[in-house]
């Protein structure tokens, strides 16, 4: 019997009851949120966020606290083991990844240096 695998990512409450607000005032009706990374920043890397209007075929699909989280297939790889948390700060608001594979971030948090986990770890 084969054992279950891990979630790519996971949510924390927080995250998780922020992402629902923030879908049930969205005025389509998203399916989820899509997570990835893109090159860019001095640092290397961003994570980007956005609605999933469906899940392409290559897509991982994580439902975490009644959200459903898309992460693109080439990001996979960067992300296993990120846990997305919703941070309220005296002057701001943000989600952010804590992230075991991300190895060092800009001097303004836009960017991040991730180093892509082996596929048997």
């Amino acid at each position: 019997m084969a054992r279950p695998r891990p979630k790519v990512v996971t949510l924390t409450d927080v995250a998780a009851t922020r992402m629902a607000e923030i879908m049930a005032d969205a005025e389509e009706n998203y399916i989820g949120v899509k997570i990835g990374v893109k090159n860019g920043g001095c640092a290397g890397m961003e994570y980007t966020m956005d609605y999933a209007t469906n899940v392409a075929p290559l897509d991982e699909v994580v439902e975490e606290n009644g959200i459903k989280i898309l992460i693109d297939p080439k990001a996979v790889l960067f992300l296993i083991g990120a846990e997305i948390d919703y941070v309220t700060e005296k002057l701001s608001q943000r989600f952010v990844f804590n992230n075991p594979n991300q190895t060092d971030a800009c001097g303004c948090g836009e960017s991040v240096t991730i180093v892509p986990r082996k596929a048997d770890a």
